[in-house]
């Protein structure tokens, strides 16, 4: 049994087809003449102009199965094509160094990659991948070599391979194949996300499954778990059919609940929302009966890019999503970028350093902001415009100081009058919350509360700087624990702060999605609860199954508790119950 990434849901039994490009790459030095310099010059924007157009037949193939939306997601290795670390510092060392172009484009590359490797975030690291694959295409077309394609699969084929690129995913989907698993990728990488949206079975980051496989083999896909078995036994096979069986029915049963209300048995009421970061989710939003969107995720609006969003990109985004949910409310959360979450075409244009030494603490969210008004700006103008359309509301993430909340709103303030002087209509009541996702905010919620609509509280951040833990770091992420007595207790700060200010609340942390913490936090007393879209339907079945009388008793009782162990022994009582 091998533990990777869960990188898209669901259960797949079948055969492997092993998908490896090891076709020999091998490239050397070679010196140039003077007279040699001009064709390889030649040569090599002939190779990048045929890797473009392979890459532009793939689009195509994704804008017609997927939508524009998706399409966008290629749009990433079109922009590599025309960074300057291509149009400029390859031909620049071609003709310096006179040396052939597939070894120079190796060695330009290979810097590129060596730097990002570096960078902690999960994001760029990923983004290595994007450049291996997009140098392997370049020195393919330069030594003349044939790619090789996934088509003409046999059924019930699961593929493994070291990774896959975007166009490679959508060739799965037109294959009918039935799940992947892949030796590197996360759950951010652009084929994870192909695989939800195709809803095909996946895991990755399974770092040498390549080796341990052999075409022919059986192999079991546990997207839900992370987990991949390899030739397992009849007993095996016969478990997970039934898992599977079980999967199925539970997700058919759950889409019952899809017109019911998020209602405790008491009748108390929750607003369910979900949580997206494009908008081609809306139709999983919809599918699954979400009652809106509690946050959306703008800053990927902003990477994969060389330059940044306009205004009317934004507001088309935006207007697409309000208009899509109506009459549901749409939170907007901000662009939360800066050190570990900037694309390094944009840092490069702002003349930002991507080296802090710690960007978790660095110049992210709203300090990013504050330090680039007219970033925040252009996005403010644009939530603003598209506002009259639908119900949006504005979310600032990672406040810290009630000086910082002063800023942003006199920002948003000198926006909305920007607009009125240029007669472009808004709603002038949107309400604007706060994120509360690190200590020093959740110890002055009462302050902090006075001078917003609604607060929301993000506990992904807020455990992880409580407990001073980076979840990303495998070293400590044992020591991420959202029921660490401190974080159960600082939970309950928060909500008892924004109740005496009669302000609403929500919660958008992954957090919810466990049983025990959606009880707990109903218990609290929370207005709203924004989980992933799939995740819906299980959260509104919990809700519609315990009263609130019976979730405030298990709130006191799991925040009073003083270790870990009777915390535990709480959890799992509901979790058997909940499972």
């Amino acid at each position: 049994m091998l533990k990777g990434i869960p990188a898209s849901s669901g259960i797949a039994i079948g055969k492997v087809f092993l998908f490896l490009e090891e076709e020999d790459l091998s490239i050397y030095p070679r010196s140039l003449s003077q007279e040699e310099i001009k064709n390889e010059l030649r040569r090599f924007r002939e190779a990048v102009s045929s890797v473009r157009q392979e890459i532009l037949q793939t689009k195509d193939k994704v804008l017609r199965s997927l939508g524009k939306e998706h399409s966008r997601l290629i749009d990433a290795h079109l922009l590599i094509l025309d960074d300057p670390l291509l149009t400029r510092d390859v031909p620049k060392k071609i003709t310096s160094s006179a040396l052939n172009a597939d070894w120079v484009v190796y060695e330009v590359t290979e810097k590129v990659i060596k730097t990002l490797e570096t960078v902690e975030d999960s994001y760029f690291r990923e983004r290595t991948e994007d450049i291996l694959a997009l140098r392997r295409k370049i020195v393919r077309y330069l030594l003349g070599k044939e790619k090789t394609f996934l088509i003409n699969l046999p059924g019930n084929a699961i593929v493994v391979a070291h990774n896959l690129a975007p166009g490679d995913t959508v060739n799965l989907k037109e294959e009918k194949v039935i799940g992947f698993a892949t030796d590197v990728g996360g759950r951010t990488s652009h084929t994870a996300l192909l695989a939800q949206s195709f809803e095909i079975p996946a895991v990755v980051g399974l770092k040498n499954i390549t080796r341990q496989v052999r075409n022919g083999d059986t192999l079991i896909i546990d997207g839900n778990e992370g987990v991949v078995t390899v030739n397992p036994d009849d007993q095996t096979v016969k478990i997970y059919q039934e898992k599977l069986k079980e999967y199925l029915y539970k997700k058919e049963e759950l889409q019952k609940l899809v017109k019911l209300k998020a209602t405790t048995l008491d009748g108390r009421s929750i607003n369910l929302a979900a949580n997206i970061e494009r908008p081609e989710e809306i139709e999983l939003v919809l599918h699954y009966g979400a009652e809106g969107i509690g946050l959306y995720r703008t800053e990927f609006l902003y990477l994969d890019r060389i330059d940044l969003p306009s205004e009317k990109e934004q507001y088309e985004n935006y207007l697409k999503v309000a208009k899509n949910v109506y009459p549901h409310s749409v939170v907007i959360r901000t662009l939360d970028l800066g050190g570990d979450k900037l694309f390094p075409q944009i840092a490069e244009l702002k003349g930002i350093s991507l080296t802090e030494r710690n960007p978790f603490l660095g110049l992210r969210s709203i300090r990013f902001c504050l330090r680039y008004p007219e970033i925040l700006k252009v996005q403010l103008r644009a939530i603003l415009r598209a506002s009259v359309e639908g119900k949006l509301k504005i979310l600032f993430p990672m406040v810290s100081r009630i000086e910082e909340l002063h800023q942003v709103k006199k920002i948003l303030e000198e926006t909305k009058q920007s607009l009125r002087e240029e007669n472009i209509p808004f709603d002038e009541k949107i309400e604007i919350g706060v994120l509360i996702e690190v200590p020093a905010a959740a110890l002055i919620t009462s302050l902090v509360a006075e001078e917003v609509d609604f607060l929301s509280i993000g506990t992904n951040d807020l455990i992880q700087y409580t407990l001073a833990v980076d979840r990303g770091n495998e070293n400590v992420a044992n020591l991420y624990d959202p029921a660490h007595p401190s974080i159960l207790r600082l939970i309950k700060q928060i909500i008892v702060a924004a109740q005496r200010a009669s302000k609403w609340i929500g919660t958008c942390g992954e957090m919810v999605a466990d049983p025990v913490f959606t009880i707990m936090f109903v218990g609290m007393g929370i207005n709203g609860l924004s989980v992933p879209a799939s995740v819906v339907p299980k959260v509104k079945k919990i809700i519609r199954e315990f009263s609130y009388s019976e979730a405030e008793k298990l709130a006191e009782e799991i925040t009073s508790a003083e270790d870990k162990k009777t915390i535990e022994e709480i959890a799992q009582k509901i979790n058997e119950k909940y499972s």
